[in-house]
């Protein structure tokens, strides 16, 4: 043991990873722990959490409540930009660990802490999005990293200690899911789930009931955005937590949101991950709705060739990086007019576009009608075409000459 290390912050979830975590720091360098439990809408994974803590040997316990910074701060940033990883993934984790960190380092600085500790495992995604967050706020920070150190290298193994500890986590061998939930979305990785050939038990679903549950009649919703952020679902103003709220208990009731992907780790491995983002999924296709009608065309395209680099960026645990401030900036910019309103369909799993209205809006009937009007001569449209087509022919006479 190299490292010289007196008191840890340890971000601690109360499961089982974090669980055994805490008890193995204590042994292992013989030092005082802090846990730190970020409320962002976990519900009910933060009960009896500072007595579960302190009895397996925290000398203190934060739990702070950061629903309504992770919702305005972190998750409405992506959901302006439409951002989604590899097409599916709306990175519900990936939003949420910059910020634990972040305030996992402010408690180290008010406790004199000299080490920070996660639970992220070797293999995954999350000990760079933790430990990027921590280097980028101090680069002289000590971070124990538990699970590329010990040999308790299975599930199995972990089970066994908190066992042999007297630890009471809810991992069971019979359910070894590893979940991760906040209020935009719940992730189910390993178990059965390793094998991406087999289907996820439906008792494993929290927050939307099947499609095929769901009720038989539509229900008709409508979300007022605001410079690209939502601030009221069926004219009901919200906060940006309670507006997220409301859309999981919308998408949840309708079978909304349920997604099941093998997606591209930043360390280089492929992984199966089951989701749950009811009220993200609504979100962001009621977010694009209203883009269509108040966002400049070269504008929208501009921005969209760059979601996949944006939504990597995120992905990969850069939230606090140059890159990522450059292009949140210039997204931001892109929202001034995004505001109106969004009629949908929440129906059997799916959302659908029903209307959309703004003052903002580019869309003029007047210009678009198929009937007869006064504003465009289609004779325009010749000259249009054929400087168009100049290269193109210029290509074809090239071609017939050779």
């Amino acid at each position: 043991m190299s490292k010289k290390i007196s008191k840890v912050v340890l971000a601690y979830s109360g499961g089982l990873d974090t669980s055994v975590i805490l008890k193995w720091l204590i042994e292992t360098y013989q030092c005082e722990v802090i846990t730190f439990s970020a409320d962002i809408g976990q519900e009910e994974e933060l009960d009896n959490l500072e007595e579960k803590a302190l009895k397996t040997g925290a000398s203190k316990v934060y739990i702070d409540d950061l629903t309504e910074i992770f919702v305005s701060d972190y998750v409405f940033p992506a959901f302006r930009a439409n951002a989604v990883y590899e097409g599916q993934y709306l990175l519900g984790t990936s939003l949420a660990r910059p910020l634990i960190a972040k305030r996992q380092m402010e408690i180290a600085k008010i406790e004199g802490a000299d080490t920070v500790s996660h639970g992220a495992t070797g293999k995954g995604n999350d000990q760079v999005r933790f430990e990027l967050t921590y280097l980028a706020i101090d680069p002289g920070i000590n971070i124990v990293a538990p699970w590329r150190e010990w040999n308790l290298n299975s599930r199995t193994a972990l089970m066994e200690f908190a066992e042999k500890h007297g630890i009471e986590v809810p991992t069971t061998p019979k359910k070894p899911y590893s979940t991760d939930r906040n209020l935009l979305h719940i992730s189910y990785e390993g178990g059965i789930l390793e094998d991406p050939w087999n289907e996820p038990t439906e008792d494993m679903f929290t927050l939307s009931v099947s499609p095929q549950k769901a009720p038989d009649k539509p229900e008709i919703i409508e979300i007022t955005f605001s410079r690209g952020n939502p601030v009221a679902v069926n004219s009901k103003n919200l906060s940006p937590a309670n507006v997220l709220r409301e859309l999981n208990k919308l998408g949840g009731r309708n079978g909304i949101g349920r997604i099941d992907i093998v997606e591209n780790r930043f360390v280089g491995m492929k992984s199966r991950g089951v989701y749950e983002t009811p009220g993200g999924t609504i979100l962001r296709a009621a977010h694009m709705a209203i883009e269509s009608i108040t966002m400049d065309r070269e504008v929208m395209h501009l921005r969209d060739s760059l979601i996949p680099r944006y939504s990597e960026i995120i992905y990969n645990g850069f939230w606090f990086s140059p890159e990522m401030e450059l292009l949140q900036g210039m997204i931001d910019q892109t929202q001034g007019n995004v505001s109106g309103v969004v009629r949908m369909e929440l129906y059997k799993g799916n959302c659908r576009i029903l209307g959309r209205k703004s003052d903002e809006s580019l869309y003029s009937e007047d210009f678009a009608t198929f009937e007869d009007d006064s504003v465009y001569s289609q004779k325009d449209a010749e000259g249009f075409i054929r400087l168009n087509a100049l290269r193109l022919r210029i290509q074809n006479l090239i071609k017939t000459r050779i």
